[in-house]
């Protein structure tokens, strides 16, 4: 099985379960703005996944839309995370408002590659490196900014 298909059939279940999860019990509004954000961001990504490990039949139209929702739900993380909101549910790490400014780099630079590759797919190849670009933008920024709670 390739890397891609592996990886991205564990991702995407796991990380809808624990968003799910760790929503029910937070208490500050903000923190839950955030992570509703970052859910709704995810959601789109497990579209463009679950067409690239061919689970869905591959839509153009559709993983462009994602691709287009990527980069205007990475366009709020700024703003979300820009006050130090705590709750016992977060996943955010500290070093978020110790590096704000390179943690708000991350979110703008999430915020044009999905802008610039919204629009490029045509087929599952070209799919598949667009996925692979915003999955190792996403990646990069959760290894250094998101606890790991499992």
């Amino acid at each position: 099985m390739p890397r891609l298909t592996r990886v991205g059939a564990l991702i995407g279940p796991i990380t809808m379960a624990t968003a799910a999860l760790a929503h029910q019990n937070v208490q500050n509004p903000a923190v839950l703005a955030r992570m509703d954000n970052m859910t709704a961001l995810a959601r789109q990504v497990e579209i463009l996944g679950t067409m690239a490990r061919g689970e869905t039949a591959f839509d153009a139209e559709a993983a462009n839309s994602a691709l287009d929702r990527i980069s205007g739900q990475a366009n709020q993380i700024i703003d979300l995370f820009e006050a130090p909101e705590t709750d016992p549910q977060s996943e955010a790490r500290a070093g978020i408002w110790e590096n704000f400014a390179d943690f708000s780099g991350r979110a703008q630079e999430l915020e044009l590659l999905a802008a610039r590759l919204a629009g490029s797919v045509e087929d599952r190849g070209s799919l598949v490196t667009a996925l692979r670009r915003v999955g190792a933008s996403c990646s990069g920024c959760h290894e250094d900014y998101r606890l790991n709670r499992d």
